[in-house]
């Protein structure tokens, strides 16, 4: 693994067992992340998104337990088959997460500033007063306004904006390698959404942290992230620079996310552009090409063999999508 690469994932797959049966949301997927990156990972719900970023970490909800198989080193330590002393050591202090609904995350039996001081006390090893002077400068970090007032206020008397910066303060308490936000601006307007997202650049300039990103916005990657880890099924549909995978899709799934984004010349009224059908179900094995129903480009091929994520015309992109490519090469040579 590269000196700056904090997290290198292979080959990773999650099997989670419920009293229903087993369902596998994420199923082979690669990537990697270096220092001071931000790395969105896009896809619709259920595309295996923030499963995958969470199960290697133990953070699954109550009930649900996850056979995690494949390789995730994070900052040279592997988490697959690690004791769960090791990983609980591992959230908080080397990792920050930034959850969906800031308002079910935190406490809202406990001021703000306690539940900022928890984190440096727990894992800083700092003493209550000096947590309380951390957390303060915490909120002034993430731009909360009167931010002495703000940590003696619950988080019922926040606004939705207010309370994801908290989330986001907490995120970073221990100062982490690795912050990963997942859907960070969803309930947000979006004026707030622009603050927020700004709001963790700079964080993340600052403390030279790797930022995985985790959302279903085509618009969130292109003014946020270095690199894009596109999900289907829970498999990997294409991967690269953010630049080139949005201006150059190979994959078709990729083309229909990006074909979706309204856009400045469309009609009022005129008819969303979505892409037909729906996600498959993955209660059952998937057998070809996960995409292949929705797919306008399918072959019979793709009905029964699984495409591998391949490198593409340009070696920094990779797609899983033989048809695309093969035409690609026709048209070049």
């Amino acid at each position: 693994m590269p000196a700056q690469t904090v997290l290198d994932v292979r080959n990773l797959t999650v099997d989670l067992l419920t009293g229903h049966g087993a369902v596998r949301p994420v199923d082979g997927v690669s990537y990697s992340i270096r220092r001071g990156e931000t790395l969105a990972v896009v896809g619709e719900s259920g595309s295996g998104k923030t499963v995958m970023n969470f199960a290697p970490l133990g953070l699954m909800p109550i009930g649900v337990k996850a056979d995690v198989s494949g390789s995730v080193v994070f900052d040279g330590t592997e988490l697959v088959g690690a004791s769960e002393d090791k990983i609980r050591r591992l959230r908080g202090k080397s990792t920050g997460f930034i959850f969906q609904d800031p308002m079910s995350a935190l406490n809202p039996a406990r001021r703000v500033g306690r539940q900022i001081a928890e984190m440096a006390e727990f894992h800083l090893g700092m003493s209550a007063t000096a947590a309380e002077a951390r957390a303060l400068d915490l909120l002034k970090l993430v731009d909360i306004s009167d931010p002495a007032a703000r940590l003696r206020q619950y988080p019922h008397e926040l606004s939705g904006g207010l309370r994801q910066r908290v989330m986001i303060a907490i995120a970073i308490a221990a100062e982490p390698k690795l912050l990963i936000a997942d859907e960070p601006t969803t309930a947000l307007d979006v004026t707030v959404q622009a603050q927020i997202l700004r709001l963790l650049k700079n964080i993340q300039s600052k403390l030279k942290m790797a930022m995985v990103l985790i959302t279903h916005d085509m618009g969130v990657v292109a003014g946020s992230a270095d690199r894009v880890v596109v999900m289907y099924a829970g498999r990997n549909a294409e991967t690269g620079p953010v630049e080139k995978v949005l201006v150059s899709p190979h994959h078709p799934y990729t083309m229909g996310l990006i074909d979706a984004i309204p856009r400045r010349e469309d009609a009022i009224g005129a008819p969303f552009r979505g892409l037909p059908g729906v996600p498959p179900m993955l209660a059952a094995p998937i057998v070809g090409c996960a995409f292949e129903p929705r797919c306008v480009h399918s072959v019979q091929s793709c009905k029964s063999h699984r495409p591998k994520l391949v490198e593409t015309l340009d070696p920094s992109v990779f797609a899983a999508c033989p048809v695309i490519n093969d035409h690609l090469l026709e048209r070049v040579s």
